[in-house]
């Protein structure tokens, strides 16, 4: 799969790209890098160019975002990761994309399509929530997940990580898909990029950047709505609740929550995902859930 470095601004940005056709931009979230994609990459890339960036160049060696080293939480908002990804799609030449974001990588695409109509074509979004936008109460009654909170406090996990990366990524892989794992590489792939402290330090910036980032989402509810078809998946453990958030504030939302599939959704059903993506992304019908297959086909 072809991998390249585009400089975006003062950084260069790691990104496979396969296929050719009308862009299709996959936004990851955390522990993860590019490589949550390689299951749905080939099926996607049959017609579209799949652009799969990794966010801020966890493990790839590129600098921290400008201000992070003086102690600040600039640039990791979803907001600023958002003109990071216009940025990137202008870099490419794409002037219209589809956007599609999985947990930390939500919100960006949310913001993209709120504040670049023009630009995002059709969106998806998956397993996350969007700030403090209600709809999401009964997902929050006990509480955010545990380790919001310990990734929140700056240079608090990865003091305590650091030569433990390994357990920590398994622990969200295992997690994530229900007790099914991930394959080897993509295991292995997910530990590179986020071993040593600068790298758990930039992983954990997008959670110190929370509150910042659900200014930014209230402000572009405050003023506009979301125009663009969206399809919102749900499984295990988010359900419905990203739908619930977004229900109120979007124009044309199809929501699908997949039974039997843990929170990597790309990775531990990427045939049931295609089921959904291809027809969604093709502006055709998407079919209801159905009933889970094998975990990877």
């Amino acid at each position: 799969m072809p991998e390249l470095r585009v400089t975006v601004g003062e950084r260069d940005v790691h990104v496979a790209v396969e296929g050719m056709g009308p862009a299709v931009l996959l936004l990851h979230g955390f522990p993860h890098t590019w490589e949550l994609w390689r299951e749905v990459m080939p099926a996607l890339a049959a017609r579209r160019t799949v652009i799969a960036p990794d966010l801020h160049d966890f493990g790839t060696g590129g600098p921290a975002a400008a201000g992070y080293d003086a102690g600040t939480d600039a640039g990791y908002d979803a907001g600023t990761l958002a003109d990071d990804a216009a940025a990137l799609l202008r870099a490419l030449g794409v002037t219209g994309a589809d956007v599609v974001g999985i947990d930390a990588g939500t919100p960006p695409a949310f913001l993209l399509a709120m504040r670049r109509p023009g630009l995002v074509r059709r969106l998806v979004v998956m397993e996350s929530l969007l700030g403090r936008l209600p709809g999401a109460e009964e997902f929050l009654a006990s509480g955010p997940p545990w380790w919001f909170g310990f990734h929140a406090v700056p240079g608090l996990a990865e003091s305590v990580l650091a030569g433990n990366e390994a357990r920590y990524v398994d622990w969200f892989l295992d997690a994530g898909t229900l007790g099914d794992g991930v394959p080897p590489r993509v295991r292995d792939a997910f530990v590179r990029a986020h071993t040593g402290r600068d790298a758990l330090r930039r992983a954990f910036a997008p959670y110190r950047a929370l509150p910042e980032s659900a200014a930014r989402i209230e402000q572009a509810v405050a003023t506009a709505r979301l125009t663009a078809p969206t399809l919102a998946v749900g499984a295990h453990p988010v359900g419905d609740a990203l739908a619930r958030q977004l229900r109120p504030v979007t124009d044309d939302l199809t929501a699908r929550v997949l039974d039997d599939c843990g929170h990597i959704i790309p990775l531990h059903r990427p045939r049931r995902l295609l089921d959904l993506l291809l027809p969604f992304l093709a502006g055709e019908p998407v079919p209801p859930s159905r009933t889970p297959g094998p975990a990877r086909p």
